[in-house]
């Protein structure tokens, strides 16, 4: 077990920002983290870390306990802050070989070298880093953070600030990693989660409302109803699509286009194609709309 948290309480006053939280993850894990602004995400990642303490409860990193074993559980972890904490006054070697000082690295230069490969920084290893742009930093604080070979990475927003072409390379860089470590990733990018991760924490409020992997998310509401999209040859009236049973709302989206929102789960296909028939046309198109996992996070975590 890599990462495993019990019963985690956090006051600040009488804010409670995480109530009694539980769970566990195993090595070659990617865990997306998820939850809106102030659910407790970063806290949980700063308990785990040991940059503060839990107000109850516990966990261990690797089988060392946060409260009796941090220096230990710090060896075992590297960590990017959501604001990523760097010596901007510090060249970009200088400050990794900096960091892997700190750990006691081996061979320094060939680790540093290593890092500026892995995480595509070549082109401006030369620079200070308050000359680099908020991507190029962000590869500086991912190579820190990887520099000494941790077994547990924990990223907070690793990917912000990342241009499309960064974004795919950042993310290819992570599954990669992923394959031996155990990676614990932060994001609001649901195509980032989906994209990376095999399963999903999602927090809200200080409490766990789901955990599963990311294709049973998408689930989640099965039996609830789903969405079709639905191109007629010619005019049908949204009160007569309205009134075939089973579903529950028709929403145009274009000339005889529709996006179909049924009740249940039960199939309609054949229903709007006799609808379609009765006004005297075709359907051109019927698709079923996949569920998102943005369409998840929504509904279980919205007020």
């Amino acid at each position: 077990m890599s990462i495993s948290v019990q019963n985690v309480t956090k006051l600040y006053g009488k804010q409670r920002a995480l109530n009694s939280v539980s769970f566990s993850i195993n090595k070659g894990e990617i865990i997306g983290f998820l939850g809106p602004n102030g659910a407790g995400k970063s806290t949980m990642m700063k308990i785990i870390t040991c940059y503060i303490p839990p107000t109850e409860g516990t966990a261990s990193v690797c089988g060392f306990d946060i409260k009796t074993q941090s220096i230990d559980v710090r060896r075992q972890i590297g960590y990017l802050p959501e604001h990523n904490p760097l010596y901007l006054d510090m060249y970009v070697r200088e400050y990794l070989a900096f960091v892997a000082g700190i750990y006691k690295v081996p061979n320094i230069k060939k680790r540093v070298e290593e890092m500026i490969a892995m995480v595509g920084l070549g082109v401006e290893a030369h620079k200070k880093i308050e000359a680099l742009s908020k991507g190029y930093r962000q590869r500086v604080g991912l190579a820190q953070a990887m520099i000494h070979d941790p077994q547990v990475l924990i990223l907070d927003e690793p990917t912000s600030g990342l241009d499309p072409n960064q974004l795919a390379d950042i993310r290819e860089l992570i599954k990669q990693i992923g394959k031996e470590k155990t990676v614990m990733l932060s994001t609001h990018i649901m195509q980032e989660v989906e994209a990376i991760c095999s399963r999903a924490i999602i927090i809200k409020k200080g409490d766990i409302v789901a955990d599963q992997s990311t294709v049973d998310l998408k689930n989640i509401t099965q039996g609830k109803g789903y969405q079709l999209s639905v191109e007629f040859s010619g005019e049908v009236p949204k009160s007569a699509i309205e009134r075939v049973g089973g579903i529950a709302k028709a929403v145009s989206e274009g000339k005889n286009l529709w996006l179909i929102t049924t009740d249940t789960n039960a199939d309609v296909r054949k229903s709007i194609s006799e609808l379609a028939q009765q006004h005297g046309h075709s359907i051109l198109t019927m698709t079923r709309k996949e569920q998102r996992l943005e369409d998840v996070f929504k509904e279980l975590t919205l007020e």
